[in-house]
Protein backbone atom coordinates (compact mmCIF):
# COMPACT_ATOMS: atom_id res chain seq x y z
CA UNK A 1 0.00 0.00 0.00
CA UNK A 2 1.85 3.19 -1.47
CA UNK A 3 0.46 6.62 -0.12
CA UNK A 4 1.22 9.76 -2.25
CA UNK A 5 1.00 13.22 -0.97
CA UNK A 6 0.88 15.91 -3.39
CA UNK A 7 1.18 19.69 -2.92
CA UNK A 8 0.21 22.04 -5.55
CA UNK A 9 2.67 24.85 -4.77
CA UNK A 10 3.27 28.54 -6.70
CA UNK A 11 5.97 30.20 -4.88
CA UNK A 12 5.61 28.37 -1.81
CA UNK A 13 9.48 28.68 -0.50
CA UNK A 14 8.53 30.78 2.77
CA UNK A 15 5.67 28.19 3.61
CA UNK A 16 6.55 24.84 2.29
CA UNK A 17 9.34 23.62 5.06
CA UNK A 18 6.48 23.82 7.42
CA UNK A 19 4.44 21.24 5.08
CA UNK A 20 7.25 18.99 4.40
CA UNK A 21 8.28 18.80 8.31
CA UNK A 22 4.74 17.79 9.48
CA UNK A 23 4.00 15.02 6.83
CA UNK A 24 4.07 11.47 8.45
CA UNK A 25 6.73 8.99 7.41
CA UNK A 26 4.73 6.28 8.40
CA UNK A 27 1.61 5.33 8.93
CA UNK A 28 -0.49 2.22 10.10
CA UNK A 29 -1.33 0.17 7.30
CA UNK A 30 0.59 1.83 4.75
CA UNK A 31 3.95 0.71 3.31
CA UNK A 32 5.54 3.87 2.25
CA UNK A 33 4.50 7.60 2.47
CA UNK A 34 5.88 9.40 -0.92
CA UNK A 35 5.89 12.76 -1.38
CA UNK A 36 5.36 15.31 -4.54
CA UNK A 37 5.61 18.93 -5.46
CA UNK A 38 3.18 20.15 -8.53
CA UNK A 39 4.94 23.20 -8.94
CA UNK A 40 2.69 25.09 -10.93
CA UNK A 41 4.90 28.13 -12.39
CA UNK A 42 7.13 29.19 -9.26
CA UNK A 43 9.75 31.30 -9.40
CA UNK A 44 11.40 31.47 -6.17
CA UNK A 45 13.17 28.76 -4.74
CA UNK A 46 10.25 26.12 -4.08
CA UNK A 47 11.65 23.69 -6.00
CA UNK A 48 15.12 23.81 -3.65
CA UNK A 49 13.27 23.98 -0.36
CA UNK A 50 11.55 20.84 -1.44
CA UNK A 51 14.78 18.85 -2.70
CA UNK A 52 16.87 20.06 0.37
CA UNK A 53 13.60 18.27 2.46
CA UNK A 54 14.45 14.91 0.57
CA UNK A 55 11.89 15.09 -1.77
CA UNK A 56 11.85 12.85 -4.94
CA UNK A 57 9.00 13.46 -6.98
CA UNK A 58 8.26 16.57 -9.18
CA UNK A 59 5.80 17.14 -11.59
CA UNK A 60 6.55 21.19 -13.34
CA UNK A 61 4.84 23.59 -15.35
CA UNK A 62 6.72 26.39 -16.91
CA UNK A 63 3.85 28.93 -16.46
CA UNK A 64 0.92 28.78 -14.09
CA UNK A 65 -1.64 26.71 -15.28
CA UNK A 66 -4.22 26.52 -12.42
CA UNK A 67 -5.17 24.34 -9.43
CA UNK A 68 -7.31 21.90 -11.44
CA UNK A 69 -4.54 21.34 -14.10
CA UNK A 70 -2.06 20.83 -11.05
CA UNK A 71 -4.61 18.45 -9.25
CA UNK A 72 -5.12 16.34 -12.34
CA UNK A 73 -1.22 16.25 -13.48
CA UNK A 74 -0.49 14.76 -10.21
CA UNK A 75 -2.76 12.68 -9.94
CA UNK A 76 -1.33 11.06 -13.21
CA UNK A 77 2.10 11.04 -12.05
CA UNK A 78 1.72 9.39 -8.43
CA UNK A 79 -0.77 6.64 -10.44
CA UNK A 80 1.71 6.01 -12.82
CA UNK A 81 4.29 5.33 -9.68
CA UNK A 82 2.22 2.98 -7.87
CA UNK A 83 0.12 5.58 -5.42
CA UNK A 84 -2.81 3.28 -4.15
CA UNK A 85 -3.90 6.34 -2.38
CA UNK A 86 -3.35 10.09 -3.06
CA UNK A 87 -4.01 12.99 -1.02
CA UNK A 88 -4.18 16.21 -1.71
CA UNK A 89 -2.68 19.20 0.37
CA UNK A 90 -1.63 23.03 -0.27
CA UNK A 91 1.70 24.24 0.28
CA UNK A 92 0.85 27.06 2.32
CA UNK A 93 0.62 25.06 5.45
CA UNK A 94 -2.90 25.98 5.98
CA UNK A 95 -3.73 22.30 6.41
CA UNK A 96 -3.08 20.00 9.47
CA UNK A 97 -0.42 17.49 7.64
CA UNK A 98 -0.23 15.66 10.68
CA UNK A 99 -3.83 14.52 10.49
CA UNK A 100 -3.04 12.90 7.11
CA UNK A 101 -3.05 8.97 8.83
CA UNK A 102 -6.40 9.96 9.96
CA UNK A 103 -7.84 11.29 6.61
CA UNK A 104 -6.60 7.84 4.88
CA UNK A 105 -8.06 5.05 7.37
CA UNK A 106 -11.35 5.43 6.04
CA UNK A 107 -9.94 4.17 2.59
CA UNK A 108 -7.45 1.51 4.54
CA UNK A 109 -10.70 0.57 6.27
CA UNK A 110 -12.75 -0.13 3.09
CA UNK A 111 -15.57 2.04 4.34
CA UNK A 112 -14.75 5.29 1.32
CA UNK A 113 -13.11 5.92 -1.40
CA UNK A 114 -12.72 9.61 -1.02
CA UNK A 115 -12.30 11.39 2.37
CA UNK A 116 -12.84 15.73 3.25
CA UNK A 117 -11.19 16.92 5.40
CA UNK A 118 -13.93 19.13 7.40
CA UNK A 119 -11.87 22.41 8.28
CA UNK A 120 -14.86 23.16 10.46
CA UNK A 121 -15.02 26.80 8.91
CA UNK A 122 -17.23 27.78 11.86
CA UNK A 123 -14.72 27.86 14.39
CA UNK A 124 -11.91 29.73 11.77
CA UNK A 125 -11.39 33.03 12.94
CA UNK A 126 -9.75 34.45 10.27
CA UNK A 127 -13.04 33.67 8.30
CA UNK A 128 -15.55 36.59 8.43
CA UNK A 129 -19.58 36.27 8.90
CA UNK A 130 -19.98 36.74 5.38
CA UNK A 131 -17.33 34.05 4.00
CA UNK A 132 -18.74 31.25 6.88
CA UNK A 133 -22.39 31.58 5.54
CA UNK A 134 -20.96 31.25 1.70
CA UNK A 135 -19.15 28.67 2.72
CA UNK A 136 -21.91 26.81 4.09
CA UNK A 137 -24.53 27.94 1.57
CA UNK A 138 -21.90 26.46 -1.82
CA UNK A 139 -21.59 23.13 0.36
CA UNK A 140 -25.35 22.75 0.74
CA UNK A 141 -25.41 23.70 -3.25
CA UNK A 142 -22.42 20.91 -4.07
CA UNK A 143 -24.51 18.51 -1.40
CA UNK A 144 -27.83 18.63 -3.56
CA UNK A 145 -26.19 18.75 -6.42
CA UNK A 146 -24.05 15.43 -5.86
CA UNK A 147 -26.73 13.64 -3.05
CA UNK A 148 -23.87 14.38 -0.42
CA UNK A 149 -23.78 15.22 3.18
CA UNK A 150 -20.50 16.76 3.26
CA UNK A 151 -20.24 19.88 5.61
CA UNK A 152 -17.04 21.15 3.90
CA UNK A 153 -17.08 20.94 -0.06
CA UNK A 154 -14.56 23.25 -0.43
CA UNK A 155 -11.72 22.19 1.44
CA UNK A 156 -8.82 20.91 -0.52
CA UNK A 157 -7.37 18.51 2.26
CA UNK A 158 -8.28 15.32 0.82
CA UNK A 159 -7.47 11.54 0.12
CA UNK A 160 -8.70 9.61 -2.77
CA UNK A 161 -7.96 5.98 -3.31
CA UNK A 162 -7.05 4.96 -6.84
CA UNK A 163 -10.03 3.39 -7.52
CA UNK A 164 -12.05 6.99 -6.90
CA UNK A 165 -9.05 8.51 -9.53
CA UNK A 166 -9.80 6.16 -12.18
CA UNK A 167 -13.23 7.09 -12.33
CA UNK A 168 -13.08 10.55 -11.97
CA UNK A 169 -12.26 12.96 -15.19
CA UNK A 170 -11.37 16.58 -14.76
CA UNK A 171 -13.03 19.06 -16.64
CA UNK A 172 -13.06 22.68 -14.77
CA UNK A 173 -10.22 24.57 -15.09
CA UNK A 174 -10.92 26.63 -11.84
CA UNK A 175 -10.75 24.02 -9.07
CA UNK A 176 -11.41 20.55 -8.91
CA UNK A 177 -12.74 20.44 -5.45
CA UNK A 178 -16.67 20.71 -6.60
CA UNK A 179 -16.65 19.06 -9.54
CA UNK A 180 -14.72 15.66 -8.28
CA UNK A 181 -17.54 15.92 -5.34
CA UNK A 182 -20.36 16.25 -7.86
CA UNK A 183 -18.80 13.54 -9.98
CA UNK A 184 -18.62 11.24 -6.91
CA UNK A 185 -21.82 11.37 -5.99
CA UNK A 186 -23.49 10.66 -9.13
CA UNK A 187 -21.30 7.53 -10.19
CA UNK A 188 -22.17 6.92 -6.10
CA UNK A 189 -18.18 6.64 -5.15
CA UNK A 190 -18.60 6.35 -1.14
CA UNK A 191 -17.05 9.85 -0.21
CA UNK A 192 -17.16 11.01 3.46
CA UNK A 193 -15.42 13.52 5.72
CA UNK A 194 -13.37 13.71 9.26
CA UNK A 195 -13.37 17.26 11.31
CA UNK A 196 -9.69 18.61 11.91
CA UNK A 197 -8.85 21.99 12.24
CA UNK A 198 -6.80 24.37 10.33
CA UNK A 199 -3.62 25.90 11.06
CA UNK A 200 -2.48 29.77 11.05
CA UNK A 201 -3.22 31.94 8.34
CA UNK A 202 0.16 31.98 6.19
CA UNK A 203 -1.12 34.46 3.36
CA UNK A 204 -4.12 35.29 0.93
CA UNK A 205 -5.33 32.87 -1.38
CA UNK A 206 -4.26 32.69 -4.71
CA UNK A 207 -6.75 30.95 -6.45
CA UNK A 208 -9.08 33.78 -6.63
CA UNK A 209 -8.91 37.66 -6.01
CA UNK A 210 -12.09 38.57 -3.42
CA UNK A 211 -14.77 36.45 -2.46
CA UNK A 212 -17.21 37.51 -5.40
CA UNK A 213 -14.90 35.78 -7.70
CA UNK A 214 -13.98 32.74 -6.10
CA UNK A 215 -18.11 32.71 -5.45
CA UNK A 216 -19.01 33.19 -9.33
CA UNK A 217 -16.23 30.59 -10.51
CA UNK A 218 -17.41 28.30 -8.36
CA UNK A 219 -21.24 28.71 -9.01
CA UNK A 220 -19.81 28.15 -12.77
CA UNK A 221 -17.67 24.79 -11.74
CA UNK A 222 -21.18 23.79 -9.82
CA UNK A 223 -23.51 24.29 -12.49
CA UNK A 224 -21.42 22.50 -15.72
CA UNK A 225 -20.71 19.62 -13.18
CA UNK A 226 -24.47 19.71 -12.42
CA UNK A 227 -25.55 19.48 -16.09
CA UNK A 228 -22.92 17.17 -17.11
CA UNK A 229 -24.82 14.42 -15.41
CA UNK A 230 -28.26 15.57 -15.17
CA UNK A 231 -29.16 17.79 -18.16
CA UNK A 232 -32.49 16.68 -18.97
CA UNK A 233 -33.71 17.78 -16.00
CA UNK A 234 -32.77 21.78 -16.97
CA UNK A 235 -34.65 20.97 -19.92
CA UNK A 236 -37.99 19.99 -18.52
CA UNK A 237 -38.06 22.02 -15.85
CA UNK A 238 -37.53 24.89 -18.47
CA UNK A 239 -40.14 22.92 -20.25
CA UNK A 240 -42.65 22.56 -18.06
CA UNK A 241 -42.43 26.16 -16.73
CA UNK A 242 -42.75 27.77 -20.05
CA UNK A 243 -46.15 25.03 -20.73
CA UNK A 244 -47.21 26.21 -17.61
CA UNK A 245 -47.01 30.33 -18.89
CA UNK A 246 -48.32 29.29 -22.39
CA UNK A 247 -51.94 27.80 -21.25
CA UNK A 248 -52.54 30.54 -18.69
CA UNK A 249 -53.22 32.73 -21.75
CA UNK A 250 -55.78 29.78 -22.96
CA UNK A 251 -57.27 29.21 -19.94
CA UNK A 252 -57.86 32.55 -19.20
CA UNK A 253 -59.85 32.73 -22.89
CA UNK A 254 -61.69 30.24 -22.17
CA UNK A 255 -62.95 31.33 -18.77
CA UNK A 256 -63.69 34.75 -20.33
CA UNK A 257 -65.53 33.29 -23.11
CA UNK A 258 -67.37 31.02 -21.30
CA UNK A 259 -68.57 34.47 -19.43
CA UNK A 260 -69.75 36.03 -22.75
CA UNK A 261 -66.53 38.20 -23.44
CA UNK A 262 -66.20 37.80 -26.64
CA UNK A 263 -63.93 40.32 -27.75
CA UNK A 264 -60.54 39.77 -29.47
CA UNK A 265 -57.22 38.31 -26.95
CA UNK A 266 -55.28 37.69 -30.04
CA UNK A 267 -52.12 39.20 -28.61
CA UNK A 268 -52.26 37.08 -25.31
CA UNK A 269 -53.34 33.80 -27.43
CA UNK A 270 -50.25 34.96 -29.44
CA UNK A 271 -47.54 34.49 -26.50
CA UNK A 272 -49.46 31.53 -25.40
CA UNK A 273 -48.68 29.79 -28.30
CA UNK A 274 -44.89 31.02 -28.48
CA UNK A 275 -44.36 29.98 -24.91
CA UNK A 276 -45.78 26.67 -25.87
CA UNK A 277 -43.74 26.43 -28.83
CA UNK A 278 -40.61 27.01 -26.77
CA UNK A 279 -41.90 24.69 -24.40
CA UNK A 280 -41.92 21.98 -27.32
CA UNK A 281 -38.50 22.96 -28.31
CA UNK A 282 -37.04 22.80 -24.50
CA UNK A 283 -38.60 18.91 -24.21
CA UNK A 284 -36.86 17.74 -27.40
CA UNK A 285 -33.51 19.30 -25.85
CA UNK A 286 -34.35 17.41 -22.96
CA UNK A 287 -34.15 14.17 -25.07
CA UNK A 288 -31.31 15.25 -27.23
CA UNK A 289 -29.10 16.56 -23.95
CA UNK A 290 -29.92 12.80 -22.27
CA UNK A 291 -29.16 11.27 -25.42
CA UNK A 292 -25.72 12.95 -24.99
CA UNK A 293 -25.11 12.07 -21.65
CA UNK A 294 -25.56 8.86 -22.25
CA UNK A 295 -22.55 8.78 -25.16
CA UNK A 296 -20.42 10.93 -22.60
CA UNK A 297 -21.09 7.97 -20.06
CA UNK A 298 -20.14 5.29 -22.60
CA UNK A 299 -17.43 7.49 -23.12
CA UNK A 300 -16.08 8.01 -19.91
CA UNK A 301 -16.49 3.87 -19.29
CA UNK A 302 -14.11 3.59 -22.19
CA UNK A 303 -11.55 6.16 -20.72
CA UNK A 304 -11.80 4.42 -17.16
CA UNK A 305 -10.66 1.08 -19.20
CA UNK A 306 -8.03 3.11 -20.56
CA UNK A 307 -6.71 4.25 -17.74
CA UNK A 308 -6.71 0.83 -15.56
CA UNK A 309 -4.41 -0.36 -18.55
CA UNK A 310 -2.40 2.89 -18.54
CA UNK A 311 -1.80 2.13 -14.46
CA UNK A 312 -1.32 -1.53 -14.86
CA UNK A 313 -5.07 -1.80 -13.08
CA UNK A 314 -6.12 -4.76 -14.88
CA UNK A 315 -7.26 -6.93 -12.16
CA UNK A 316 -10.42 -4.82 -12.39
Amino acid sequence: MKVFVQIPCLNEEKTLHLVLESIPKKISGVDSVEVLIVDDGSTDKTIEVAKKHGVKHFVRHAKNMGLARSFHDGVNYALAHGADIVVNTDGDNQYPQARIGDLVQPILEGKAEIVIGDRQTAKIAHFSGFKKLMQRFGSWVVNKAAGTELPDAASGFRAYSKESLLRINIVTQFSYCMETIIQAGNKRIPITSIAVETNAKTRESRLFKNIWQHMFKSGSAIVRSYIMYRPHLIFISLGTLLLVGGLLPFVRYAVLYAAGDRGSHIQSLLLGAVLIFAAVIAYALAVISDIIRTNRTLQEDALERIKRLQFNDINN
